[in-house]
């Protein structure tokens, strides 16, 4: 199950992330409280393995501060909160390349859970630019990044209904303690924390870190372990 520890400030803590076995690293360059510059981020990737991916946060973006931004700090993918251009994905794919991994830019495209989530996703289905989609909760101040979980057992037929045709990764209000509930009940392609790792906004705890990327990989493993013999 891919993994993303989102939100990381310094090399400190993105390289903690590297060490405990996630997939994956995230840089905000939104407004939040974790928010980082190019300069950071550019020196931090340059000194990360080449096999971890390093995406960029952005939030209602236009094109060219995200082309320039990949392209600046070196990043391997995007993590798109915007409804202002819909074809933003498509422009990208477009730009970059429609490469194969690992060089193929990750396109990660952020939907809100809320009652019409299933008409959400039919409407992406046919984007073939965008390769996951992150399912986050939303609140009045925050469009992500809100320690606060969306209803899982609302949301299971929905994802269940969804994931041979979409990847979809889990986030919001995940913690070392829930986030093998939210595995077993989603099965989702993957998984993406920020506060829930944190001491504090933006520096990561070491124990939260290693729990958390345990407990993913103990639960898909179990579920793995359930659907082999019915797939016998």
């Amino acid at each position: 199950m891919w993994i993303k520890i989102c939100a990381n400030t310094s090399l400190e803590d993105a390289q903690l992330a590297v060490d405990a076995g996630a997939n994956a690293v995230g840089f905000v360059f939104a407004e939040s409280p974790r928010r980082v510059t190019r300069t950071q981020v550019r020196a931090i990737a340059a000194r990360l393995p080449k096999n971890i991916e390093k995406y960029g946060v952005f939030v209602h973006p236009s094109f060219d501060e995200v082309a320039d931004t990949v392209m600046d700090c070196g990043l391997t993918g995007v993590q798109l909160h915007t409804t202002s251009d819909p074809a933003l994905p498509l422009r990208l794919r477009e730009h970059f390349g429609d490469m194969p991994a690992p060089k193929r830019l990750g396109i990660l495209r952020v939907l809100h859970y809320t009652t019409d989530f299933d008409a959400q996703v039919g409407e992406l289905q046919p984007d073939h630019a965008v390769d996951a989609v992150l399912i986050d909760s939303r609140t009045a101040k925050a469009v992500g990044g809100t320690g606060v979980a969306f209803d899982w057992r609302a949301a299971q037929s929905s994802f269940l209904r969804s994931a041979p045709h979409l990847r979809l990764i889990v986030a919001g209000g995940l913690r070392p303690e829930n986030v093998a509930d939210a595995v077993y009940t989603l099965q989702p392609w993957g998984v993406d924390v920020a506060s829930g790792v944190e001491a504090f906004p933006g520096k990561k705890d070491p124990a939260k870190v290693r729990a958390f990327v345990n407990a993913v990989r103990q639960a898909a493993a179990e579920i793995e372990k359930v659907k082999l013999p019915a797939e016998a």
